[in-house]
């Protein structure tokens, strides 16, 4: 070391390696380097700085413990002449947190990097012997190594000696591999990737939307419908479709059918001040009390002795195929993304048995609201949950009534 410099040992006694391999990583969204890409571009082997924010190390022992020492300089430290490999690189941490990783991260020693320019430098002593050896299990060190960091602007990899056969392979190998991408390419890379998973995010977004509406999408109006479309498509979304291309006049008409026939399944029909609100609906006329007030209405529910008690288990929706998301599109082959149906859900378990006088003369309230395609998606929901497991004939009618044979 030169005078006057300062020098700490971070790692310092034997570190275990495997497929000859060790490395340092600073990226923590990263399970560190690739051994193509650490090597890429360089004229030198044994140290790959060719991946930002990683090295790759090399050893001559396939398996077992080496001898590795690390150690951070504030200068250029002298390269002693006992070292018989020797190779420079530069470096620059992604993080502030830089680690020496062992094979599979069985274990890491921190180095305690700045996130500035380094300069490293990879020493080695016995790499041929070792690599003959090939794995230690026992018995006296094969090979050691030194790892030295020290700031520095970057400039290009050099190689400071080479005495092994093991070491020159490593060398032609770096020296046979295509230059890294160049920051231009690798934004042009991020920005393509950016966007392919932006487009499957939102083709993974319509395909699940597509599911909830029953295949096909909703037109903004439907969009707009409040509360009980989505209850009323778990049980026939192509009736709400249906529903929506319908006119005016005929969403009126499917209402006070839905109306009608909840009170007439619930055996409310009958029942005056049931009655008159019915006839209201058909004359077009405002609702008169108590269905002008929802609390109102309720009291009225509970006070009225004459209403039938009869009671309705629970509509069960039909069993549909389950959402999966939508497969990845293949590069460079067009194919699209698909859909796939081949799971479905278990039926729900059978509720306790209703009220169906509550759940029926909510149809006449919602059967009066001024939009008439929230008036007809609603009527027909509570209708739905009035007629209960018998919902089917229900639903034939309203489908008979919007899209006559």
């Amino acid at each position: 070391m030169a005078h006057g410099t300062e020098m700490r040992t971070v790692v310092d006694g034997e570190v275990f390696v495997h497929y000859g391999q060790i490395y340092v990583n600073s990226d923590p969204d990263s399970f560190g380097p690739e051994l193509k890409a650490a090597f890429a571009g360089q004229s030198v082997g044994l140290c790959g700085g060719a991946d930002p924010g990683a090295l790759w190390l090399v050893t001559g022992l396939h398996t077992g413990n080496v001898g590795f020492t690390v150690e951070v300089h504030d200068q250029p430290p002298l390269l002693d002449p006992a070292w018989e490999e020797a190779v420079e690189v530069s470096f620059r941490p992604a993080s502030g947190r830089s680690l020496l990783v062992q094979w599979a991260g069985s274990a890491a020693w921190e180095l305690g990097l700045d996130e500035i320019d380094y300069r490293v430098r990879y020493c080695a002593q016995g790499m041929e012997g070792a690599r003959l050896k090939d794995t230690r299990t026992h018995g006296p060190q094969l090979d050691r190594y030194l790892l030295q960091f020290w700031p520095a602007p970057p400039e290009p990899e050099r190689l400071l000696r080479r005495t092994s056969s093991v070491a020159e392979y490593w060398h032609e190998f770096a020296r046979k591999q295509p230059p890294p991408p160049t920051a231009a390419e690798r934004a042009e890379a991020e920005r393509v990737a950016r966007e392919t998973q932006e487009q499957a995010d939102e083709q993974a977004r319509t395909a699940r939307e597509e599911w909830k509406w029953g295949g096909k999408l909703p037109s903004e109006r439907l969009r707009q419908v409040s509360g009980c479309v989505e209850s009323l498509l778990r049980f026939d979304p192509e009736l709400v479709h249906a529903l929506d291309a319908a006119g005016p006049a005929a969403q009126r008409s499917v209402a006070l059918l839905a109306a009608r026939r909840a009170c007439e399944a619930a055996g409310l029909a009958g029942v005056g001040w049931i009655a008159a609100a019915l006839d209201a609906l058909e004359a077009g006329d405002a609702l008169p009390p108590p269905f002008d007030d929802r609390d109102r209405l309720h009291r009225a529910i509970r006070a009225d002795p004459d209403l039938p008690r009869q009671t309705v288990g629970r509509a069960i929706p039909p069993q549909r195929p389950a959402f999966q998301p939508p497969l990845p599109s293949r590069a460079g082959r067009g194919e699209p993304l698909r859909l796939s149906t081949s799971s479905r859900r278990p039926a729900p378990a059978p509720a306790i048995r209703i009220s169906q006088r509550h759940m029926a003369l909510p149809a006449v309230v919602h059967a009066a609201e001024a939009d008439p395609l929230e008036a007809a998606v609603k009527a027909v929901s509570a209708a739905v949950s009035a007629y209960g497991e018998n919902y089917p004939a229900l639903l034939a009618e309203v489908r008979a009534t919007v899209r006559p044979e």
